[in-house]
């Protein structure tokens, strides 16, 4: 029954979206004539769920123009208000010259605005960045699907946690996040590495920024929360939340009490450390990461925290989106094919650098890991 009312909501959608255009947007690949009449469309989160991917977003505005990248934000609160997701979606596919719609983070909503898209269109390149649905269904509705190698990170960030001398993992996270299958994995991994390495594993239930409190709430709850295990376990404790609006919160108290941070759960040197340190970028060091990566070490180190905090050597979700949004434009010019996956590997190792690639479970759904810097 769900899944039938889920069904009647996306189709009334698609006709209050599509539906007066006379069919104009039901075109195969050989219906669409070669030409320059083309744009992309860009759906990431607002900037106070995750400020990186909302900036990539407008830096592809910038870099194409207003005229070729169409950048929304889906809602807040975006398990509640599906449907509004859904239509920004729609609305986008509505135009004939949206060549491609990337969505980072693929949100739930995300795979019913795919799969009506595709309905009517077949020449739309669909992208889904960080999915937090179904990989299986994800893959088979979507192009090409992008994420973290969070499996390969399972191993890694307790590895990198050891060696910042961890004897004991904090892993904050929510049903909800534990509901998505690579997070899942994640988790279960991270267990079974913990237990090989001689540290102890504590899962901690966080509120939900999705929940009655919102982001307020979760974010109040890591710094109250995050004295309180240092206190109870010492500060050769690591800590790890699954969701992207606590890490400022939980960079700032675990340098606080000079525990270790081993990475985000989006790790980039942009990812709450700014915020978390009080750092300000200068309009003429915005985009150089030696530069934040320096200003990051010299504050750890004035904290007295130096080779206990880390993250990636490159920002992965703006790597990402940087990526998907080139390789969307080329496709809309007609350079590449809609599943080019070689060219798109390519693209995210010019943003990326020296990246380990795979796949999971089917040949569109890549997976990647960056390498890491202590500070």
């Amino acid at each position: 029954m769900k899944k039938i009312l889920s069904l009647l909501v996306v189709t009334c959608l698609l006709i209050s979206v599509v539906g007066c255009g006379g069919g104009s947007s039901q075109q195969s690949d050989a219906d669409v004539p070669a030409g320059d009449d083309w744009k992309i469309g860009v759906i990431t989160g607002t900037s106070s769920q995750n400020e990186e991917e909302f900036v990539a977003g407008r830096e592809l505005v910038e870099k194409y123009g207003e005229d070729r990248v169409i950048h929304k934000t889906y809602p807040d609160n975006f398990t509640k208000e599906q449907e509004t997701t859904i239509t920004l979606a729609l609305d986008m596919a509505s135009d004939p010259s949206v060549k491609a719609i990337i969505f980072c983070q693929a949100v739930p909503g995300t795979a019913a605005a795919f799969e009506s898209i595709r309905e009517q269109r077949d020449d739309i390149l669909l992208i889904a960045g960080l999915p937090q649905e179904d990989p299986t269904i994800m893959s088979e509705i979507s192009d090409i699907v992008i994420d973290t190698d969070n499996l390969k990170r399972g191993e890694t960030i307790m590895e990198l946690a050891h060696q910042m001398g961890a004897k004991k993992f904090i892993h904050y996270s929510f049903p909800r996040h534990m509901s998505i299958e690579l997070l899942a994995q994640r988790r279960d991994i991270f267990k079974q590495k913990a237990e090989e390495l001689g540290i102890e594993f504590i899962e901690v239930a966080a509120p939900d920024p999705m929940g009655e409190g919102g982001i307020p709430a979760s974010q109040q709850f890591i710094l109250e929360d995050v004295p309180r295990q240092v206190a109870e376990h010492g500060k050769d404790t690591a800590f790890f939340s699954t969701n992207c609006a606590m890490q400022e919160p939980l960079i700032k108290k675990v340098l606080d009490e000079g525990a270790i941070f081993p990475e985000q759960c989006c790790p980039s040197p942009y990812h709450g450390y700014p915020g978390a340190l009080g750092i300000e970028i200068p309009e003429d060091k915005i985009g150089d990461v030696d530069f934040i990566i320096s200003e990051i070490t010299n504050k750890v180190k004035e904290k007295g925290n130096s080779g206990r905090m880390a993250t990636w050597t490159v920002p992965g979700a703006i790597a990402m989106i940087r990526a998907c949004g080139d390789f969307a434009v080329e496709y809309a010019k007609g350079n590449v094919e809609r599943q080019d996956i070689e060219s798109f590997i390519e693209f995210l190792r010019q943003e990326a650098g020296d990246i380990k690639v795979q796949t999971y479970k089917s040949d569109n759904f890549l997976l990647f890991v960056g390498e890491s810097q202590i500070f």
